[in-house]
C-alpha cells in the first residue's frame, strides 16, 4: 500500500506531463471558456492526489521506520532490544506491542538457556555450545579443553547453615568464575555444585593453569552467613582436552568428570589433569562405584592417620621444647579451625601439622636446644631450619604431604620478618598462621631451658600486643574470644595420641640416646639470657 502510494505520487504528474508533451494540440479547444475550467480542474485534482501521496508516504515512512527496523531485528534473532514507541496513535500501539514481543522472546530465550539460580547457562545451552566447539576446533584443528569444577563438601554448608546459604555460595562462586574468565570461555551448571568450563583455544596445560587461578580465586572467598561471618569454600577441578579431529564430546565430558573425581579422591581443593592410560599397561579403566570411592576414602584416611601417629611416636618422647607433639596446640588449632568454618578436610590436615608443627627440631642438636645462654649466631641459624627440616621429612611421608605448607611457615610473621621466607600478611597460608598463634602460646605457658612460664593472662595480654605485627590481628581476636576467660584445654583424644607408647618409646629411645651421645650434654643453669627488650613472646619465637 505504501509503495503504491508512493508510485502515484510520483507517476501521475509525470503522466499529465507526458500527455501534454505528446499531444499539445489538446489544450487549443480548450483554452476558453468550459474547456479551459474542465482542465484546471483536472490538472488541480491530479496535483492534489500526487502531493497528498507524496506526504502521506513522507509521514509513514518517517513514524514508521523505526519500528520497522525494530520488527527486522526480531525477526533476525536480536534479544533484549529496547523499544522506545511515540507517545500516542497507532504508532505508540504498534511500539509498545513490539516491545513486549521483544521482552517475551528475550524470556523465553534466557529460560531455555540459562539456570536461574547461578545466572550461567544451563546444561542444555552447555552441551548445544560444547558441541559447536568440538564442531570448530575439528574443523580448523584447533586444541579444546573441558575442565568439571565440583564444590568441596557442599552437603555440609547446606546441612549446617541451610539451603539459602547454600545457593548463595552456588550463585557468587559461579559469577566469581564467569567474570574472571575470556569472552571466548564458557561457564554452566552442569548439575547440583557441578559447573563445566569449555575453554576454546586452550590445551590442558594451559588449561590447568587458568583452572588453578580460579581455584584460588575461589579459596580467597568468603560469605556472611548466619552463624559464620567468613564461611570458606573450595572446588576440586578436572581438565581433559585434545586438539582437531581427536575430539569427541562424549569423551572430554567423561574424562573431564573422571580427572574431578580423581582431585576429590586425592584430597580436594586441587587440580587433576586427565592422562590417558598407557596403552601397555593391564589395567583396564573402569569407574569406581560410589561405595567403592567411600571405602577407599576410608582406608586412605587411616593410612594417613597410621603415618601420622608413626611419626608422632618418634617425637612424642622428646622434651617438650624439643619438639614433643603438643595435644594443647592441636586443640586450640582445630577449635579456630571450626569456629572459622573450614572444611572438615582443612582442619585434618591443621591437625596433623599443629601435632607436627616442630618435627624438624629432632635434626638440631639437642646441645643447642638445651642451651640456657644466649644462642650465637651459627647455633641461631641451626635452630632456624628446623622448619625446613620439617618440610623434608614431611616430603618423604607421601600421606602427610598436605601438612608441608603448614609447617614450612608457622614461624612467618605477620608483618614479614619471619622465618624461612618472609611471607607476610595473608601471603602466609592460613593454617600456619592458626598454628603460630597456639605455638607461642604454648610455648609463653611452658618452662623452658632459656625462659619461665607466665600466666594464662600474660599470655593472652602478649598476644593482643604482637597482634598486626607477628600474628594474623582477626585470629588473635578469635583466639582471645575462644580462650581469654577460660584457658584452653587439650583434647583427651588428641592427648592419648600424643601419650607416649611404651614400645615405641622404648625403640626410639635408644635412637635419641645414641645420637646425644655423640654429643656432650652442657651443665643447665641459670636460664637464657634475654635481650633488653625482648619479652615473653620474642623468648618464646624460638620454639
Amino acid at each position: 500500500m505504501l509503495r503504491l502510494l508512493g508510485g502515484l505520487g510520483f507517476v501521475a504528474p509525470v503522466a499529465l506531463a507526458l500527455m501534454l508533451f505528446a499531444v499539445p494540440d489538446a489544450l487549443g479547444p480548450w483554452a476558453f471558456g468550459a474547456s479551459r475550467d474542465v482542465l484546471l480542474s483536472l490538472s488541480a485534482l491530479v496535483a492534489g492526489v500526487s502531493l497528498t501521496a507524496v506526504v502521506v508516504f513522507a509521514y509513514v515512512r518517517i513514524r514508521l521506520e523505526r519500528l520497522i527496523r525494530v520488527a527486522e531485528r526480531l525477526a533476525e534473532g536480536e534479544l533484549a532490544i529496547e523499544v522506545e514507541p511515540p507517545r500516542s496513535g497507532l504508532e505508540a500501539r504498534l511500539g509498545r506491542a513490539l516491545g513486549s514481543v521483544s521482552t517475551a522472546i528475550t524470556e523465553a530465550q534466557e529460560a531455555a538457556t540459562v539456570d536461574r539460580l547461578t545466572g550461567v547457562a544451563n546444561r542444555q545451552a552447555l552441551i548445544n555450545a560444547l558441541f559447536n566447539e568440538v564442531e570448530r576446533a575439528s574443523r580448523y584443528d584447533r586444541p579444546l579443553s573441558v575442565a568439571f569444577v565440583d564444590l568441596d563438601h557442599f552437603k555440609t554448608v547446606n546441612d549446617t547453615y541451610g539451603h539459602a546459604a547454600g545457593d548463595r555460595v552456588l550463585r557468587v562462586v559461579a559469577q566469581a568464575i564467569r567474570s574472571n574468565l575470556r569472552q571466548t570461555d564458557m561457564i554452566g551448571r552442569y548439575g547440583g555444585e557441578e559447573f563445566m568450563l569449555l575453554l576454546t583455544e586452550t590445551n590442558v596445560e594451559d588449561g590447568a593453569v587458568l583452572t588453578e587461578k580460579l581455584r584460588h580465586l575461589v579459596e580467597a572467598l568468603r560469605f556472611e552467613v548466619e552463624g559464620n561471618s567468613k564461611l570458606a569454600v573450595t572446588i576440586s577441578i578436572g581438565i581433559a582436552g585434545g586438539v582437531g579431529q581427536l575430539l569427541r564430546v562424549d569423551t572430554l565430558v567423561r574424562d573431564a568428570d573422571a580427572a574431578m573425581y580423581s582431585a576429590k579422591s586425592l584430597g580436594r581443593n586441587q587440580t587433576y589433569i586427565f592422562a590417558e592410560p598407557d596403552d601397555d599397561a593391564r589395567v583396564p579403566r573402569a569407574p569406581i562405584s560410589a561405595d567403592g570411592r567411600a571405602r577407599a576414602v576410608e582406608v586412605g584416611r587411616a593410612a594417613r592417620d597410621a603415618a601420622a601417629a608413626a611419626l608422632t611416636s618418634v617425637v612424642a618422647p622428646l622434651p617438650h621444647y624439643r619438639g614433643q607433639p603438643s595435644a594443647l596446640i592441636a586443640s586450640i588449632v582445630t577449635t579456630m579451625a571450626f569456629r572459622l568454618g573450614l572444611p572438615e578436610q582443612e582442619i585434618d590436615r591443621l591437625k596433623i601439622a599443629a601435632l607436627l608443627h616442630d618435627v624438624g627440631k629432632v635434626a638440631v642438636p639437642e646441645e643447642i636446644l638445651e642451651k640456657p645462654a644466649s644462642l650465637s649466631p651459627a647455633e641461631w641459624q641451626t635452630v632456624i631450619q628446623h622448619p625446613r627440616i620439617g618440610q623434608v621429612i614431611l616430603e618423604q611421608a607421601t600421606l602427610l604431604k598436605e601438612a608441608v605448607p603448614i609447617i614450612l611457615h608457622h614461624h612467618e610473621r605477620y608483618s614479614g620478618h619471619g622465618y624461612p621466607y618472609g611471607l607476610r600478611g595473608n601471603d602466609i597460608p592460613l593454617g600456619a598462621r592458626i598454628v603460630a598463634i597456639a605455638d607461642a602460646y604454648d610455648a609463653m605457658i611452658h618452662d623452658r631451658p632459656y625462659k619461665r612460664a607466665i600466666t594464662h593472662e600474660q599470655a593472652i595480654a602478649e598476644l593482643r600486643r604482637h597482634a598486626g605485627t607477628q600474628f594474623d590481628p582477626d585470629l588473635v581476636r578469635l583466639f582471645c574470644d575462644l580462650f581469654a576467660e577460660r584457658a584452653p584445654v587439650a583434647d583427651p583424644r588428641l592427648a592419648a595420641v600424643t601419650a607416649p607408647e611404651s614400645a615405641g618409646h622404648r625403640a626410639l629411645t635408644s635412637v635419641v640416646s645414641d645420637a646425644s651421645a655423640k654429643t656432650p650434654k652442657r651443665r643447665r643453669a641459670s636460664p637464657r639470657s634475654p635481650s633488653p627488650d625482648s619479652t615473653p613472646l620474642d623468648q618464646a619465637a624460638t620454639g
